[in-house]
């Protein structure tokens, strides 16, 4: 680990510890959008770690960008899954837009003041976005951008938001575009927000596009080009950041549960005496371990052979997600009736990994992927 890596890890965890930790329960209870938190992470240029040096980012891969997004995750995922989008959609910005949109969206969304979302998944569609119908008709310079979208992570507090649309729905796949759309954008509304079990401070909310006027400049890429960009930004940097997340949910849960059975007392005796403690306890260390262990090798990998992103964003993201409940749910078992309340961070943490199973793509279709990339089928 080299001092770069080392100074970032250090403040990523201060920002965590001394911020965002004393907000997330309340943050949890009450829907809160973590505003202060991201707004910290902007001074101190957080936002920007696997932009280009000269897009006024930082220049640094995904091992980096992992780690800072591990150290957030521990004290809360939700923060932790917006920031990851925001950084994501800072890549699909410098993979593909123009440099006018460059100059005028990049230091906004680094800043942490404002933020951007994806606006991807729709209810016939689901976590397969090449069954997206929201439509985009050019119209002299303009595209009119009609359909809905759901699930919207930041949706109603992001500023803009790239959106996936069919711009030849006779082309299939190679007939999607994305398309920046600004919040205030006349025909763009939102639904009520989601009233989901984890990740509650997210913001979770339907995005409905009524006849939007939306100007052509604002294609991101060249139309047609919107699966290879979502590919290149979400799957590409946003999978490695879910995946840390749920690294960070397991490695803090684990740290949790062995810091309870050492305080806990039974009879007089702490209960990690007991060899049927011991076991949960060897098992989440084994685990939690392991995600991260995966998690840089497929990072490091990506980041070395490009061509390689795909196949270890799928592989991190499934074992991450999965194990992560995992390790949750034996830490609820540690700590027993305790770890079964709200007033015990665990509880909260397997709310959050569970989401995270679902969240960009579900287990799945990431199964798929995996073996459709192995076996050229």
């Amino acid at each position: 680990m080299d001092y770069v890596h080392r100074e970032l890890i250090g403040t990523a965890s201060r920002i965590a510890r001394e911020v965002v930790a004393p907000r997330a329960m309340e943050a949890d209870r009450g829907h809160i959008f973590p505003w202060d938190n991201i707004r910290e992470l902007g001074k101190a240029g957080m936002h920007g770690i696997g932009l280009s040096e000269d897009k006024g980012g930082s220049g640094l891969g995904r091992i980096y960008f992992t780690s800072v997004v591990k150290e957030l995750a521990k004290a809360c995922a939700s923060t932790a899954l917006v920031y990851v989008t925001n950084s994501a959609v800072l890549k699909a910005l410098e993979i593909g837009a123009c440099d006018e949109i460059q100059k005028n969206w990049l230091p906004k969304l680094l800043s942490g003041n404002i933020l951007g979302g994806f606006a991807v998944h729709e209810p016939g569609c689901g976590s397969n976005a090449g069954a997206i119908a929201t439509q985009a008709k050019k119209e002299g310079d303009s595209y009119i951008v009609s359909g809905t979208k759901f699930f919207i992570t930041s949706a109603g507090e992001a500023d803009v938001y790239l959106a996936l649309v069919r711009t030849d729905p006779e082309k299939g796949p190679n007939g999607m575009s994305i398309l920046l759309i600004e919040k205030d954008t006349p025909g763009l509304s939102f639904g009520k927000p989601d009233d989901k079990m984890g990740l509650t401070s997210t913001s979770s909310r339907e995005i409905a596009f009524d006849e939007c006027r939306v100007p052509a400049k604002n294609l991101i890429g060249n139309e047609g080009e919107g699966i290879q960009i979502i590919g290149k930004a979400l799957v590409g940097w946003g999978f490695y950041g879910a995946a840390a997340i749920s690294a960070g949910l397991a490695v803090a849960a684990t740290d949790l549960a062995v810091k309870h059975v050492k305080e806990r007392t039974i009879g007089g005796q702490p209960i990690a005496i007991h060899q049927g403690v011991q076991f949960m306890i060897a098992d989440m260390a084994l685990k939690a371990e392991a995600i991260e262990a995966l998690l840089e090798k497929c990072a490091n990998q990506a980041d070395a052979v490009p061509a390689s992103a795909g196949i270890n964003a799928f592989k991190s993201k499934l074992f991450a997600s999965e194990t992560a409940v995992d390790v949750a749910n034996t830490a609820i078992q540690v700590m027993g009736g305790h770890g079964y309340c709200r007033e015990y961070v665990v509880e909260r943490m397997f709310r959050d990994a569970r989401g995270i199973t679902l969240h960009f793509k579900t287990s799945e279709w990431l199964r798929q992927d995996i073996a459709k990339t192995l076996t050229g089928i």
